[in-house]
């Protein structure tokens, strides 16, 4: 078998008037994040570690941000659409491991259920997928509660014969 290791990292600024999606679960809080798509830094993060891994280029070049048919669009869309192009390269997810990173909200709670989504999306066992929250210790934006970060690690795995 062939192993293959993606890194991913996405950044969105708070914004009002919009709800907050992390891993395609909407977490109650009073902002949302501010992008094109609905901005959910984790499934953001989760597509650039699986295409990086894959050696393909990052999100932005297959879905860009000037183009409108991507407008508030679901990023569970742009995941599902994301693993489709590398399973059709013979990959397949071994598992993942995510990092949230915000001072606001306490996302602890929400992590169960942001496993749970994205082991349905997956179509992967929970017990392959990690989803962490930690703070920056009120440093930088994020530790002002300006916004929210994500960090993904995503094994490959493709079955010799498939290329």
């Amino acid at each position: 078998m062939d192993f293959r290791v993606g890194i991913g990292f996405d950044f969105h600024r708070f914004c009002r008037d919009r709800p907050l999606v992390l891993g395609g679960v909407v977490i109650p809080y009073k902002l949302g994040l501010e992008g094109h798509s609905d901005a959910d830094v984790i499934l953001h993060a989760l597509s650039d570690a699986i295409l990086g891994a894959a050696g393909l280029p990052d999100i932005g070049s297959h879905f860009p941000d000037s183009d409108p048919k991507y407008k508030d669009l679901s990023s569970i869309v742009l995941l599902e659409r994301v693993y489709r192009l590398v399973q059709i390269r013979g990959l397949r997810l071994g598992n993942l491991d995510v990092t949230l990173i915000a001072e606001e909200p306490r996302l602890n709670p929400h992590i169960g259920s942001i496993k749970a989504k994205l082991a349905r999306l997956l179509h992967l066992d929970l017990s392959r997928i990690g989803v962490k929250a930690t703070t920056m210790e009120k440093s930088g934006p994020i530790g002002r509660a300006e916004g929210v970060a994500a960090q993904a690690v995503v094994l490959l795995i493709q079955d010799r014969g498939t290329a």
